[in-house]
Protein backbone atom coordinates (compact mmCIF):
# COMPACT_ATOMS: atom_id res chain seq x y z
CA UNK A 1 0.00 0.00 0.00
CA UNK A 2 1.74 3.25 -1.19
CA UNK A 3 2.46 5.78 1.80
CA UNK A 4 3.80 9.04 0.05
CA UNK A 5 2.89 10.48 -3.27
CA UNK A 6 5.62 12.26 -5.05
CA UNK A 7 5.20 14.21 -8.07
CA UNK A 8 8.16 14.83 -10.86
CA UNK A 9 7.55 17.05 -13.85
CA UNK A 10 9.85 18.38 -16.62
CA UNK A 11 9.21 22.30 -17.15
CA UNK A 12 7.52 23.84 -20.11
CA UNK A 13 8.48 24.04 -23.27
CA UNK A 14 11.28 27.28 -23.37
CA UNK A 15 12.32 29.00 -26.47
CA UNK A 16 15.50 26.49 -27.22
CA UNK A 17 13.08 23.41 -26.90
CA UNK A 18 10.92 24.96 -29.54
CA UNK A 19 14.38 25.58 -31.89
CA UNK A 20 15.83 22.18 -30.68
CA UNK A 21 18.70 23.24 -29.45
CA UNK A 22 20.61 22.17 -26.32
CA UNK A 23 19.80 24.27 -23.92
CA UNK A 24 21.29 22.88 -20.44
CA UNK A 25 22.41 25.60 -18.11
CA UNK A 26 21.52 28.53 -20.05
CA UNK A 27 18.69 30.49 -19.02
CA UNK A 28 15.56 30.52 -20.80
CA UNK A 29 11.87 31.74 -19.71
CA UNK A 30 9.53 29.62 -20.89
CA UNK A 31 7.80 29.67 -24.74
CA UNK A 32 3.95 30.61 -25.24
CA UNK A 33 3.58 26.76 -25.53
CA UNK A 34 5.39 25.96 -22.16
CA UNK A 35 3.08 28.71 -20.59
CA UNK A 36 -0.10 27.21 -21.67
CA UNK A 37 1.67 23.82 -20.58
CA UNK A 38 2.33 24.63 -17.09
CA UNK A 39 -0.98 26.57 -17.11
CA UNK A 40 -3.07 23.15 -18.11
CA UNK A 41 -0.48 20.82 -15.80
CA UNK A 42 -1.74 23.14 -12.72
CA UNK A 43 -5.31 22.83 -13.93
CA UNK A 44 -5.16 19.04 -14.17
CA UNK A 45 -3.64 18.62 -10.94
CA UNK A 46 -6.56 20.50 -9.34
CA UNK A 47 -9.03 18.48 -11.32
CA UNK A 48 -7.35 15.39 -9.68
CA UNK A 49 -7.44 17.12 -6.62
CA UNK A 50 -3.85 17.20 -5.42
CA UNK A 51 -2.27 19.54 -3.08
CA UNK A 52 1.08 20.08 -2.64
CA UNK A 53 2.98 21.09 0.67
CA UNK A 54 6.49 22.20 -0.57
CA UNK A 55 7.72 22.56 -4.14
CA UNK A 56 11.26 21.80 -5.34
CA UNK A 57 13.18 23.75 -8.14
CA UNK A 58 16.20 24.17 -10.30
CA UNK A 59 17.68 28.06 -10.05
CA UNK A 60 16.84 27.99 -13.71
CA UNK A 61 13.57 30.27 -15.23
CA UNK A 62 12.29 28.00 -16.87
CA UNK A 63 11.46 25.41 -13.63
CA UNK A 64 10.91 28.28 -11.47
CA UNK A 65 8.45 29.78 -14.28
CA UNK A 66 6.22 26.07 -14.36
CA UNK A 67 6.12 25.93 -10.86
CA UNK A 68 4.77 29.51 -10.45
CA UNK A 69 2.34 29.09 -13.44
CA UNK A 70 1.26 25.38 -11.66
CA UNK A 71 0.64 26.19 -7.99
CA UNK A 72 -1.39 29.74 -9.57
CA UNK A 73 -3.75 27.28 -11.64
CA UNK A 74 -4.24 25.16 -8.85
CA UNK A 75 -4.94 28.04 -6.29
CA UNK A 76 -1.85 27.26 -4.11
CA UNK A 77 0.27 30.14 -4.74
CA UNK A 78 1.23 29.97 -1.02
CA UNK A 79 3.05 27.10 -0.86
CA UNK A 80 6.35 27.43 -0.45
CA UNK A 81 9.06 27.18 -3.43
CA UNK A 82 12.62 25.87 -2.37
CA UNK A 83 15.41 26.40 -5.15
CA UNK A 84 18.68 24.39 -6.03
CA UNK A 85 21.13 24.24 -8.47
CA UNK A 86 21.53 20.42 -7.48
CA UNK A 87 17.94 20.11 -9.75
CA UNK A 88 19.65 21.84 -12.90
CA UNK A 89 19.31 20.26 -15.91
CA UNK A 90 22.47 18.27 -17.43
CA UNK A 91 25.39 20.45 -18.49
CA UNK A 92 25.96 19.48 -21.65
CA UNK A 93 29.25 21.46 -22.21
CA UNK A 94 30.11 22.13 -25.42
CA UNK A 95 27.26 20.90 -26.91
CA UNK A 96 25.25 24.09 -26.27
CA UNK A 97 23.48 26.04 -28.30
CA UNK A 98 23.63 23.20 -31.04
CA UNK A 99 20.96 22.24 -32.86
CA UNK A 100 20.44 18.60 -32.00
CA UNK A 101 19.24 17.57 -35.50
CA UNK A 102 22.23 19.40 -37.25
CA UNK A 103 24.48 17.23 -34.78
CA UNK A 104 22.99 14.05 -36.03
CA UNK A 105 24.02 15.09 -39.69
CA UNK A 106 27.21 16.03 -38.60
CA UNK A 107 27.79 12.92 -36.00
CA UNK A 108 25.04 10.45 -36.59
CA UNK A 109 21.90 10.01 -34.99
CA UNK A 110 23.41 7.27 -32.94
CA UNK A 111 26.11 9.78 -31.68
CA UNK A 112 23.72 12.30 -30.61
CA UNK A 113 21.35 9.92 -28.57
CA UNK A 114 24.43 8.63 -26.55
CA UNK A 115 25.34 12.38 -25.55
CA UNK A 116 21.57 13.11 -25.28
CA UNK A 117 20.32 9.74 -23.16
CA UNK A 118 23.22 7.28 -22.15
CA UNK A 119 24.01 6.73 -18.35
CA UNK A 120 27.65 7.52 -17.94
CA UNK A 121 28.67 9.58 -21.63
CA UNK A 122 30.09 12.32 -21.21
CA UNK A 123 29.70 15.35 -23.75
CA UNK A 124 32.90 17.28 -24.46
CA UNK A 125 33.60 20.18 -21.51
CA UNK A 126 32.54 23.91 -22.54
CA UNK A 127 35.55 26.03 -21.95
CA UNK A 128 36.23 29.60 -22.00
CA UNK A 129 35.81 30.23 -25.74
CA UNK A 130 32.55 28.78 -26.30
CA UNK A 131 29.68 31.77 -26.55
CA UNK A 132 27.76 30.88 -23.12
CA UNK A 133 30.57 30.51 -21.34
CA UNK A 134 31.08 33.84 -19.63
CA UNK A 135 27.17 33.92 -19.95
CA UNK A 136 26.48 30.59 -17.15
CA UNK A 137 29.70 30.87 -15.17
CA UNK A 138 29.54 34.96 -14.51
CA UNK A 139 25.85 34.43 -13.08
CA UNK A 140 25.22 35.68 -10.00
CA UNK A 141 22.68 32.60 -8.68
CA UNK A 142 26.31 30.40 -9.13
CA UNK A 143 27.62 32.74 -5.95
CA UNK A 144 25.48 31.24 -4.27
CA UNK A 145 25.76 27.81 -4.16
CA UNK A 146 26.72 25.20 -1.98
CA UNK A 147 30.20 24.94 -3.92
CA UNK A 148 32.25 26.88 -5.22
CA UNK A 149 32.16 28.34 -8.61
CA UNK A 150 35.19 26.61 -9.71
CA UNK A 151 33.79 23.34 -8.87
CA UNK A 152 31.06 23.92 -10.95
CA UNK A 153 30.64 21.34 -13.73
CA UNK A 154 32.06 21.88 -17.25
CA UNK A 155 30.23 18.97 -19.08
CA UNK A 156 27.84 15.87 -17.46
CA UNK A 157 26.52 12.14 -17.96
CA UNK A 158 23.11 11.45 -16.47
CA UNK A 159 25.56 9.90 -13.80
CA UNK A 160 27.50 12.42 -13.05
CA UNK A 161 24.12 14.51 -12.54
CA UNK A 162 22.84 11.77 -10.04
CA UNK A 163 25.56 12.58 -8.12
CA UNK A 164 25.03 16.21 -7.54
CA UNK A 165 21.48 15.61 -6.98
CA UNK A 166 21.16 12.89 -5.12
CA UNK A 167 23.07 14.79 -1.47
CA UNK A 168 20.17 17.10 -2.10
CA UNK A 169 17.77 14.51 -2.20
CA UNK A 170 18.91 12.53 0.95
CA UNK A 171 19.16 15.82 3.11
CA UNK A 172 16.82 17.87 2.03
CA UNK A 173 13.99 16.14 0.05
CA UNK A 174 13.44 13.27 1.52
CA UNK A 175 13.10 14.31 5.18
CA UNK A 176 10.31 16.18 3.89
CA UNK A 177 8.23 13.51 2.04
CA UNK A 178 9.46 11.33 5.16
CA UNK A 179 7.45 13.63 7.54
CA UNK A 180 4.27 13.09 5.88
CA UNK A 181 4.42 16.39 2.95
CA UNK A 182 3.27 15.91 -0.58
CA UNK A 183 6.20 17.26 -3.13
CA UNK A 184 6.14 18.17 -6.54
CA UNK A 185 9.40 18.34 -7.70
CA UNK A 186 9.29 20.86 -11.13
CA UNK A 187 12.88 20.40 -12.62
CA UNK A 188 14.22 19.04 -16.06
CA UNK A 189 14.29 16.21 -18.35
CA UNK A 190 17.58 14.96 -17.34
CA UNK A 191 17.26 15.85 -13.48
CA UNK A 192 13.93 14.04 -13.42
CA UNK A 193 15.57 10.89 -15.46
CA UNK A 194 18.12 10.78 -12.86
CA UNK A 195 16.05 10.74 -10.16
CA UNK A 196 13.96 8.28 -11.86
CA UNK A 197 16.40 6.17 -12.34
CA UNK A 198 17.26 6.13 -8.62
CA UNK A 199 14.19 5.17 -7.10
CA UNK A 200 12.99 2.98 -9.61
CA UNK A 201 16.33 0.75 -10.07
CA UNK A 202 16.35 2.08 -14.32
CA UNK A 203 19.42 -0.04 -15.28
CA UNK A 204 22.35 1.64 -17.20
CA UNK A 205 20.88 0.82 -21.07
CA UNK A 206 17.45 0.85 -19.90
CA UNK A 207 17.13 4.85 -18.62
CA UNK A 208 18.21 5.49 -22.82
CA UNK A 209 14.44 4.48 -23.39
CA UNK A 210 13.09 6.85 -20.41
CA UNK A 211 11.56 10.03 -22.09
CA UNK A 212 9.86 12.68 -19.91
CA UNK A 213 8.20 15.19 -22.46
CA UNK A 214 7.21 18.83 -21.15
CA UNK A 215 4.80 19.93 -19.32
CA UNK A 216 3.39 15.94 -18.05
CA UNK A 217 3.48 15.85 -14.22
CA UNK A 218 4.58 12.46 -13.56
CA UNK A 219 3.17 10.62 -10.32
CA UNK A 220 5.13 8.29 -8.27
CA UNK A 221 3.38 6.22 -5.59
CA UNK A 222 6.12 5.24 -2.76
CA UNK A 223 6.12 3.23 0.39
CA UNK A 224 7.72 3.97 3.92
CA UNK A 225 11.33 3.45 2.44
CA UNK A 226 10.34 5.33 -0.64
CA UNK A 227 10.27 2.42 -3.18
CA UNK A 228 7.91 2.75 -5.54
CA UNK A 229 4.78 0.38 -5.11
CA UNK A 230 3.49 0.79 -8.63
CA UNK A 231 5.06 1.93 -12.11
CA UNK A 232 5.00 5.44 -12.33
CA UNK A 233 2.33 7.13 -14.14
CA UNK A 234 2.24 10.12 -16.56
CA UNK A 235 -1.07 12.23 -16.04
CA UNK A 236 -2.87 13.41 -18.64
CA UNK A 237 -4.16 12.20 -22.03
CA UNK A 238 -2.57 9.12 -23.29
CA UNK A 239 -2.54 9.64 -26.66
CA UNK A 240 -0.87 12.95 -26.29
CA UNK A 241 1.43 11.55 -24.03
CA UNK A 242 2.68 9.31 -26.48
CA UNK A 243 2.63 11.93 -29.40
CA UNK A 244 4.94 14.36 -27.27
CA UNK A 245 7.31 11.33 -25.93
CA UNK A 246 7.61 11.02 -29.66
CA UNK A 247 8.23 14.42 -30.61
CA UNK A 248 10.96 14.41 -28.39
CA UNK A 249 12.48 11.35 -28.73
CA UNK A 250 12.36 12.49 -32.52
CA UNK A 251 14.48 15.67 -31.65
CA UNK A 252 18.02 13.92 -32.02
CA UNK A 253 17.15 12.59 -36.02
CA UNK A 254 19.19 14.14 -39.22
CA UNK A 255 15.49 14.97 -40.31
CA UNK A 256 14.25 17.16 -37.57
CA UNK A 257 15.94 20.32 -38.98
CA UNK A 258 13.20 23.05 -39.11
Amino acid sequence: MSKHKLFLLRHGEGAWNKENRFCSWVDQKLSENGVVEAQECGRLLKEHGYKFDHVFTSILSRSVQTAWLVLEAMGQEWVPVTKSWRLNERHYGALIGLNRAEMAQKHGEEQVKLWRRSYDITPPPIDESHPYFAEIYNDRRYKTCDVPKEKLPKTESLKEVLERLLPYWNDIIVPEIKSGQTVLISAHGNSCRALLKHLEGVSDTEIVNVTLPTGIPVLLELDEDLRPVKPRELLGDQAKIQAAIKKVEDQGKANAVN
